[in-house]
Formats: C-alpha cells, sequence, structure tokens
C-alpha cells in the first residue's frame, strides 16, 4: 500500500471510530441517568474510562517498538466492538465501572484512548517535517467533523421513542452501533501495511530526548487534570440538569461545537506556519478557557450555549499542532514512546478528575467544576510557554 493509501486508510478508521465517539459521549449520561445513577456515579463511570484507557495505553507505547503496529490496531479495534456488545448488558454500578474501566469509550470526546498513539506513530512517519502539522491536522478535522456527525446522531433514541420504541432499548441499541463501527474499523486497519519499528527496538524506548518528553508530560497532565472537570459527559449532563436541555437539542448542540471545533484545525495550521506550534497552542488556549469560566456563571441557556461554541471554535487549536510538535522534538525511534508518555499521563490526570466533578455538579454552584478547569488550563498556558517558548521544531529553526 502507497503512502498516500496508508494515510487515507488511518483517516477513515478515524473518522469511522469517531463518529462512534461523538453520539457515545452523549448517549452514556442520558443512558446512566435512565437507569438510575446519580452525578457523582456518571463521574465514576467516566474515571473508570478515563483511567483504564490510560493504563492499556501506557502498555502499549511500550510495546508497539517490538511489534507491528497493524496487529496492535486490529486488537484496539477488537476492544471497541466488545466495548459496545457488552456496555449495554449490563447494569450494576460495578459491572458498568469494569467495562466502563477494560473499554473504549471515552467520555472526553476528544483525541484518546489506545489506538491514538499507534495512528500517530504510524502517521508520523509517512509525512516529510513540512507537512507533518497539515498531516495532524488533516487527521484531527476529520475526527472532529465524523464526531460532530456523530453528536447529530445522538437524538436518535427520541425519535424511536416518539416512534414507539422503549426508550432503554432504544439507548441499547447505539451501543451495538458503536460496537458495530469497532468492526468497520478492524476491516479497514486490516488494509494497512505491516509497520514495525525496527529502529526502535532498543532496551529503553526513549532516549535523547527523555527529558524533553518527560517535562511535555508533566505540563499535559495539568492540562488534561482540567480537561477532566470538563469532560464532554459531564458537561452534556450539566446541561441536562441546569437547562433541562433535551436530547435532541444536545446533539445539535454537541454537532455545531463540532464542527466549529474541526475547522479550527486548518486555521491552527496557518497560525502555527506564523508564529510557530508553541504560541498556538497557549495563545488560542487561554481565550477558550475565559470562555468556559464565563458559561458557568451564565445565567440562562442562549447565553450559555454561545459561550461554549465560542470555546468550542478554539479550545482544540492545540490538539493538531500539540501532536505535531511532540513528533517534531523527538527521534523517529522515539515516536511511539513519545506518544504513548506524554498521551498516558494526560489521560490518568483526566481520569481522576470527573468524579471530583461530578460532585461538584451536585453543589449549590454547578457550573464549579468549569470555573476550576478554566483557571487550571490558563496555569498550564503560561507554564508552558514559559518552559517550551525556545524548543524549536526542525521547521521552525530552519526558518529562523
Amino acid at each position: 500500500m502507497s503512502g498516500g493509501s496508508t494515510l487515507t486508510t488511518l483517516y477513515t478508521a478515524y473518522g469511522v471510530r469517531s463518529f462512534g465517539d461523538g453520539f457515545a459521549v452523549i448517549i452514556m449520561p442520558a443512558y446512566l441517568t435512565a437507569i438510575g445513577y446519580t452525578p457523582f456515579q456518571v463521574g465514576l463511570v467516566a474515571t473508570a474510562a478515563l483511567l483504564g484507557s490510560s493504563l492499556l495505553t501506557l502498555a502499549i507505547g511500550f510495546v508497539a517498538p517490538r511489534h507491528d503496529l497493524r496487529n496492535l490496531l486490529l486488537v484496539g479495534a477488537g476492544l471497541v466492538a466488545a466495548t459496545g456488545f457488552l456496555f449495554p448488558q449490563v447494569e450494576h454500578v460495578a459491572f458498568v465501572l469494569l467495562v466502563a474501566f477494560v473499554g473504549t469509550i471515552n467520555p472526553s470526546g476528544g483525541s484518546a484512548g489506545v489506538l491514538v498513539p499507534l495512528e500517530h506513530a504510524m502517521l508520523a512517519q509517512g509525512v516529510a517535517d513540512r507537512d507533518r502539522t497539515a498531516a495532524f491536522a488533516r487527521y484531527s478535522l476529520i475526527g472532529a467533523l465524523a464526531t460532530a456527525a456523530g453528536a447529530l446522531c445522538a437524538a436518535a433514541p427520541d425519535f424511536l421513542v416518539a416512534a414507539g420504541h422503549d426508550r432503554l432499548g432504544a439507548f441499547r441499541g447505539m451501543f451495538y452501533a458503536y460496537g458495530a463501527l469497532g468492526l468497520v474499523g478492524a476491516v479497514l486497519y486490516a488494509r494497512l501495511p505491516h509497520v514495525e519499528m525496527h529502529e526502535a527496538k532498543t532496551s529503553t524506548p526513549l532516549g535523547p530526548s527523555r527529558g524533553i518528553v518527560y517535562r511535555l508530560a508533566v505540563l499535559f497532565s495539568i492540562d488534561s487534570f482540567a480537561g477532566g472537570l470538563a469532560v464532554q459527559s459531564l458537561l452534556a449532563l450539566w446541561l441536562f440538569e441546569r437547562f433541562d436541555l433535551s436530547l435532541s437539542a444536545a446533539s445539535l448542540f454537541f454537532f455545531w461545537s463540532g464542527v466549529l471545533t474541526a475547522f479550527s484545525y486548518p486555521v491552527a495550521v496557518r497560525i502555527a506556519s506564523r508564529i510557530g506550534l508553541v504560541n498556538t497552542m497557549v495563545f488560542t488556549h487561554i481565550p477558550s478557557s475565559i470562555f468556559l469560566i464565563l458559561a458557568a456563571f451564565s445565567p440562562n441557556l442562549i447565553l450559555t450555549l454561545g459561550l461554549l461554541l465560542a470555546r468550542s471554535a478554539l479550545s482544540q487549536m492545540d490538539v493538531p499542532t500539540r501532536t505535531s510538535y511532540v513528533m517534531a522534538v523527538v527521534t523517529p525511534a522515539e515516536r511511539t514512546a513519545a506518544a504513548s508518555v506524554t498521551a498516558v499521563p494526560r489521560s490518568l490526570a483526566a481520569s481522576l478528575s470527573p468524579a471530583l466533578a461530578g460532585a461538584l455538579l451536585a453543589t449549590p454552584f454547578s457550573g464549579l467544576p468549569f470555573v476550576a478547569c478554566g483557571v487550571l488550563k490558563i496555569v498550564y498556558d503560561l507554564a508552558l510557554l514559559y518552559q517550551f517558548r525556545h524548543v524549536k521544531p526542525p521547521e521552525e529553526r530552519r526558518e529562523a
């Protein structure tokens, strides 16, 4: 398979998976609420999902340098399918937590999970330095558009109930659809070439770039702990509880939120080509955090949704730029481990905060987790700028 065909297959597989994430992130809190879960219990499920994903991603990051990336992607796709088929089969909180822990449902709705570092490593080695940020932006754009389309489909249970179907049965059908998309992903991954990172077969997956990677991992953890306070599942739950937003209205909101996020990615590439990757991450992220803080205090639904949409247009511009930056400042042999080592602490940190956010949602000021999220993210942005403003990727060093 040619390099272009490999990229197309990776983009398509990521799009299919993101479509499933788009509706699962909204369906999950609605389904759990329907079977009697409290906001705190929903937060616990989100924590379990993120924690399990983190540990599995860490393991994959250190296994991948000695194994075929294609085969690992196939295993991951199988796990997606198993998650979708098992999740609606259990209702007791202990079993739901177990399935969430070992499964792949992503309550954050972002680019996370066991398959992400594998796709990043395969994608990065197929493009030149000058094309790397654009390639990751296309990857993120496709995923965000697919997530938005999936969010729109989260309204399906309302239509099925209106047509006379059982509400819980409609929710379960959506999880089965999520599992079926995992099988579609497996078919796509099977078309990829076998790729082994032969140059990475050393006793230490991280070498000369270890210090940079560890510093980035610490900072990314602060960002992700903050982000875990406002994962999309809990944001949806907050909108349901505070403004009595319907599932159909929530799906429409998250659709437009996803569209704005998607088209922010190519804009991020253009900005990064002018001011650099780190500056782009920081100077788009801070305004988005301010919008989130303002939304927490907003007294009415329309203003709240407007502020959250403004946040969506800016908050994810750091995704392709951050990924490109990590891939740029390490050697090719370190890329899979670097992707995992920077991704896993992010996921671990993010997994700690949804349960806390669920408890905070039950306080008299239910917007408190979003205020805390915004403040911590601003602290992260300023620390990132201070620590890495002089660490340039190859393309920026050449231009200088």
